[in-house]
């Protein structure tokens, strides 16, 4: 999921792009063709895409901020400004308002 910018203005738009069913298609097909040693691999694969594709967006989102904030070494507390600030450098093009609204899908995502 990334942040979109354009015309050298912050954007308050967040885009969630979901692909997996994609990815679960060409796992299964792998999987239909695949050796006994490769099955096991195969199938806990399909097992971890299945468990990602029922994630809600907020829960992506969620889940993209922790990973935004682990990335520029934040360890603080999620609901604070400074995870505000920290998300806002690790994207710099994320509006203000964008920030808090990520921010706040966090808090109402906990892991």
């Amino acid at each position: 999921m990334k942040g979109l910018t354009g015309f050298g203005r912050k954007q308050d738009l967040v885009l969630v792009i979901r692909d997996s069913d994609v990815v679960a298609a060409a796992l299964r097909e792998a999987l239909a063709g695949a050796s006994q040693e490769e099955r096991a691999g195969l199938e806990r694969a399909v097992a971890v895409v299945g468990a990602t594709a029922g994630a809600s967006e907020g829960r992506l989102r969620a889940d993209w901020v922790r990973g935004r904030l682990a990335d520029v070494g934040f360890g603080g507390d999620i609901e604070s400004v400074a995870a505000v600030k920290a998300l806002r450098q690790a994207e710099p093009g994320l509006s203000l308002l964008a920030a808090v609204q990520l921010q706040k899908e966090a808090v109402a995502h906990p892991r």
